[in-house]
């Protein structure tokens, strides 16, 4: 009876930490979940949405180095991904790409204008109508810039409430985590309540 009872210990204990493993190499390697902490994405994302990131679209990373295989595609335009802040690489940022290696950006009044022509973006938002100039802050107007390799242009859909690449310059592809794919769950903490509405809706 003792022997039962000890096989059956050890039998859940090994589901238990195969398990686990496997939720550590998924997590690693192919979907992590994520937490929506502020506004700086609004409309598109809002506090309190919980998304599922793809980790293995961009590539999948050699662990102890920057290299990446088995690469599906390279970060696009329009691509909303997670990426390391640059400036403080434990905390983890969400932004949109708006420019790519080799392309030219430039803020004219709040348009974005890439390659020399005005961006359609259907998704940004501008919650401030004042325009500030060139030389005050990069917010309103910026550049031209030039973007090197291996990096990238980003900025929240929020555009008067976000702190991005205006601010901070480029992100390298070495701190890109993954691609925003789907929200699997919303919180409204200031009510309480879960906003059903936006559960399952694909993030783009």
């Amino acid at each position: 009876m003792k022997k039962d009872r000890q096989k059956a210990i050890w039998e859940y204990a090994k589901a238990i930490v195969t398990a686990l493993l496997l939720a550590l190499f998924i997590r690693a390697y192919f979907i992590q979940a994520f937490k929506i902490p502020s506004g700086s994405m609004i409309p598109t994302l809002v506090v309190g949405d919980h998304i599922l990131v793809n980790k293995f679209i961009y590539g999948t990373k050699v662990p102890f180095s920057d290299k990446r295989i088995l690469e599906l595609k390279k970060p696009s335009r329009g691509d909303i991904i997670v990426f390391k802040y640059p400036e403080d690489p434990e905390r983890d940022f969400i932004k949109r790409v708006i420019a790519v290696e080799g392309d030219v950006i430039e803020i004219k009044d709040k348009v974005v204008h890439v390659n020399g022509k005005p961006v359609q973006e259907l998704y940004a938002q501008h919650t401030d109508n004042t325009i500030r100039p060139t030389g005050v802050e990069p917010r309103d107007n910026l550049g031209p810039k030039v973007i090197p390799k291996d990096k990238f242009f980003m900025m929240g859909d929020n555009r008067d409430q976000s702190y991005d690449s205006r601010y901070w310059g480029f992100v390298d592809i070495k701190e890109i985590r993954g691609k925003a794919l789907i929200i699997y769950w919303s919180w409204d903490g200031s009510k309480h309540l879960p906003r059903f509405t936006r559960i399952g809706k694909l993030v783009h």
